[in-house]
């Protein structure tokens, strides 16, 4: 019997009820969706995780990619996956109708990708890079390379790539060397190396197109003189035919997790035959990917949080049937004539299963919370697009780092409760343990996504993103003291929400005397307070819909359904936001330990 991996229904319970998706409806480009349409979809999309994704979670991951004759072959279920995932039309849904698209809402593939990713971690990122790959393309490329490369890397038969990493320059963007020459006729030639490469080559692939930093002979130093091209690793011709582009595949990283899913390195003109050609305007380059990276980041947040979901799953199951030990007394003793318990009744147990649904449940809410942002400066026009956009701008290194992060402490849980057996091969929860370790290394790891928050988010515009969250807080916070039962957490929310300017009003000072260092010394604490309060948000949010659902008596599911919803925001206020006040008292400590001072030799 197939196992539970997700919840259609806490799915369809945050699209439609906490973000309420059909708001998108009234604008034109999302004027042909209702309802019924959405469900249909969502179903669809369940069905072929049912059938393909899921069943082959645990082989691919036994039977993991590789390297072999200049190639890299990966399971072959991945075949069948960009199938099934382009025959629903998801690789080219967003695109407007005149690129082949539906124009379907973020919000709508997002919640598809969860259901994929919770089945089977392994899978969507092939599909996610074509539909990114194009996307950039079709924003800031030329109509020659719209044309020429875009409707065949969205029928699922042409692969994309985004070539950033070098062996020298990890997140250093700046120290990129992949050199491009132009030769004469608008094209350039691409000479260099590009390591971690996600989909970069597999046999279900016709054709790759990477999309590679590089810098134009005599460019700018620094970040200021990359630009971005198309480079195809197969060149296309008259008649369907292709000609090599001297892009060579040097091999597959073997990883700790994620085995299905290859990493490829790869080697551009190693005999001076590489030809690539220009995205929009030379050295502009990296803003030009910042587009496809920050999208990247948002599924980065829907993998990690997609499998702890299905980690939080299979621990569930194994809780309500593995007997073990008898439960405590009143008196303090166990009957030990009675029969063994499921390890569900024991209160250790439940505490860790309640963790990993507030973690999984509110990472999900808060995606869809930034989907929604990004669907919304995509439709609307004036201040809504604005502001949802400088919205969207400050949650993305949150929607990114939180589920990843503590999807590891989730999943760590499930582990827990397994016991011994987690630590085998026997049950999933070791793999999904490995498969989410990488997320909070993909498109920038937690370091780089807290300097990016603290540094560049929270200051943008005199702090209006931030300004903008705030409100939107209090409009749930407005919501909720409808509700007598609520105001203890409205209390709490309000108080940390106090507590954020208060460390801020801490560290500002630090960036405005031009002390960065010392401003951003704690960036990854103030990442984690913000986090949490910002999913405590998320968590009354759903907890006011549940609520108002109950009081309406208009109950789409059972009334168990929407109870666990407001127990779970409970369990979140009670266990998880305390944690903010140790954090706090980290950030105002003015203690400097970290920083490196040339007289103090610290030897590690």
């Amino acid at each position: 019997m197939m196992g539970r991996y997700m919840s259609m229904e806490t799915l369809k319970f945050l699209l439609h009820d906490v973000h309420d998706v059909s708001e998108l409806f009234q604008y034109d480009f999302f004027s042909d969706y209702d309802k019924e349409g959405v469900d249909i979809l969502l179903d669809s999309a369940k069905d072929l995780s049912d059938k393909v994704f899921y069943p082959n979670f645990r082989e691919m991951d036994e039977k993991p990619a590789k390297y072999e004759n200049g190639s890299i072959v990966v399971h072959p279920a991945i075949g069948d996956m960009i199938k099934g995932y382009a025959d629903l039309g998801l690789i080219s849904g967003v695109f407007d109708y005149d690129n082949g698209g539906m124009r379907l809402p973020g919000m709508l593939l997002s919640s598809c990708n969860h259901i994929f990713e919770s089945a089977n971690n392994s899978g969507v990122g092939y599909m996610g890079l074509a539909t990114g790959a194009a996307n950039l393309i079709v924003t800031f490329g030329s109509e020659e390379l719209k044309n020429r490369f875009v409707p065949k890397m969205l029928t699922g038969e042409w692969m994309g790539t985004m070539c950033l990493t070098e062996p020298q320059a990890g997140s250093s963007l700046s120290d990129v060397t992949t050199s491009a020459t132009p030769q004469g006729d608008g094209s350039y030639q691409i000479k260099g190396q590009k390591i971690f490469i996600s989909g970069g080559d597999h046999q279900f692939g016709e054709n790759f197109i990477h999309l590679v930093l590089a810098r134009i002979d005599g460019a700018p130093s620094g970040t200021k003189g990359i630009s971005l091209f198309v480079v195809p690793k197969l060149m296309p011709g008259e008649g369907g035919s292709f000609s090599d582009n001297d892009v060579i595949t040097a091999g597959d990283f073997q990883k700790l997790g994620q085995k299905g899913y290859c990493t490829a390195h790869l080697v551009f003109g190693e005999n001076d035959a590489c030809t690539g050609y220009l995205v929009g305007e030379a050295h502009q380059g990296l803003k030009y990917m910042f587009k496809m990276m920050n999208e990247a980041r948002i599924e980065v947040g829907i993998t990690a949080t997609s499998t702890a979901t299905g980690a939080y799953y299979s621990s569930l199951q194994y809780a309500n049937e593995r007997p073990q030990g008898r439960r405590i007394q009143r008196s303090g003793k166990k009957n030990v004539e009675a029969d063994q318990t499921l390890i569900i009744n024991h209160p250790d147990v439940r505490r860790m299963l309640m963790l990993q649904k507030a973690v999984v449940e509110a990472s999900l809410s808060l995606i869809l919370e930034c989907s929604k942002a990004a669907d919304l400066h995509r439709a609307a026009d004036g201040e809504v697009a604005e502001n949802s956009h400088l919205l969207l701008e400050l949650l993305t290194p949150i929607v990114k780092t939180y589920p990843s992060e503590m999807g590891v402490t989730s999943i760590n849980n499930g582990l827990q409760i397994l016991g011994g057996y987690g630590f085998t091969s026997d049950f999933p929860l070791q793999q999904y343990y490995r498969d989410i370790r990488i997320c909070a290394l993909y498109e920038g790891t937690t370091g780089i996504q807290s300097l990016d928050l603290l540094g560049r988010k929270v200051p943008m515009k005199n702090g209006k993103a931030l300004q903008l969250l705030l409100a939107e807080i209090q409009d749930t916070l407005k919501a909720a003291s409808t509700f007598d039962d609520f105001k203890p957490y409205v209390k709490d929310l309000a108080e940390k929400l106090e507590m954020t300017q208060k460390v801020l009003g801490e560290l500002m000072p630090f960036a405005m005397k031009g002390e960065y260092e010392r401003f951003l010394m704690d960036a990854s604490i103030f990442m984690e307070f913000t986090s949490t309060i910002v999913i405590g948000w998320q968590w009354l949010k759903m907890a006011v819909a549940a609520k108002q659902a109950l009081v309406a008596g208009k109950q789409e599911y059972p009334e168990s359904f929407y109870e666990s919803k407001i127990l779970t925001m409970r369990f979140f206020y009670k266990y998880e936001m305390p944690k903010t006040l140790g954090l706090m008292e980290t950030m105002l400590n003015n203690e400097v330990l970290t920083i490196k001072e040339e007289e103090k030799n610290m030897v590690f």
